[in-house]
C-alpha cells in the first residue's frame, strides 16, 4: 500500500470546492466538524496507522527487492561461474579427446608404415627365395641332365661293347662253324681247297 491511497469513503469524505456551492460548503464543513468530533482520534489513529504500514511496506518492500535483486545477482554469479567451469572441463576434455585422436592418428600410421615395410621384405624375401630356388631346380635341372647325359653315354657305351662282343662272338661262331665243316669234310675227305 502506498501513501496516495484512501482511506475507505464511509470513514472519510472528499471535500471538492470547486463543485459544491457555498450552502453545500456550509453544511459539509458541519458535517467535518461532527465526523472530527465523533470520529477524529480513530481517523488520526488510523491515518498514522496506515502511515506506518505504508512506510513498513515500502520498506519492506525496499527490503525484499534489494534482498531478491541480491540474491538474481548471487545466482547469476553462480551460474556464470559454473558455466565458466563447464565450459572449461568441456575444453580440457575436447583438447584431450583431440591429443588421443593425434595419438591414435600417430599409432596408425606406424603402425601402417610397419606393415608396408614389413610386406615389402617379405615380397623381397619370397621374390629372393623363389630366385634362389629357380637357381637350385636349374642347377639340380643341369647336374641330372648331365648325369642322365653321363648315364646315356656309359650304356651306350657298354651296350656298344656288349655288340662288339657279341658281333666278335658271332664272327668267332662262324669261323668256329667253317673250321668244324672243314673239318667234317676232311674227315669224311670231301674236303677241296678252294682254287685247287
Amino acid at each position: 500500500m502506498n501513501a496516495e491511497q484512501t482511506p475507505d469513503p464511509a470513514i472519510r469524505v472528499d471535500f471538492n470546492p470547486q463543485n459544491t456551492s457555498p450552502q453545500e460548503i456550509d453544511e459539509g464543513g458541519k458535517v467535518d466538524r461532527i465526523r472530527d468530533i465523533l470520529f477524529g482520534p480513530q481517523m488520526r489513529e488510523y491515518d498514522s496507522r496506515f502511515q506506518r504500514l505504508d512506510e513498513r511496506l515500502t520498506r519492506e518492500a525496499g527490503e525484499a527487492r534489494y534482498e531478491i535483486q541480491k540474491r538474481i545477482e548471487a545466482l547469476e554469479n553462480f551460474l556464470k561461474s559454473e558455466v565458466q567451469s563447464l565450459t572449461n572441463r568441456l575444453n580440457v576434455e575436447q583438447s584431450d579427446r583431440n591429443r588421443a585422436v593425434e595419438r591414435l592418428l600417430r599409432d596408425v600410421a606406424d603402425i601402417t608404415q610397419t606393415f608396408e615395410g614389413k610386406i615389402r621384405n617379405l615380397d623381397e624375401h619370397t621374390a629372393y627365395e623363389l630366385h634362389q630356388l629357380r637357381e637350385q631346380l636349374l642347377e639340380q635341372s643341369k647336374a641330372l641332365s648331365a648325369e642322365i647325359k653321363e648315364k646315356h653315354d656309359q650304356m651306350k657305351a657298354g651296350l656298344d661293347h656288349e655288340a662288339e662282343q657279341i658281333r666278335g662272338a658271332m664272327t668267332g661262331r662262324e669261323s668256329l662253324a667253317e673250321m668244324l665243316s672243314e673239318v667234317a669234310l676232311r674227315l669224311k675227305n670231301e674236303f677241296r681247297v678252294p682254287g685247287a
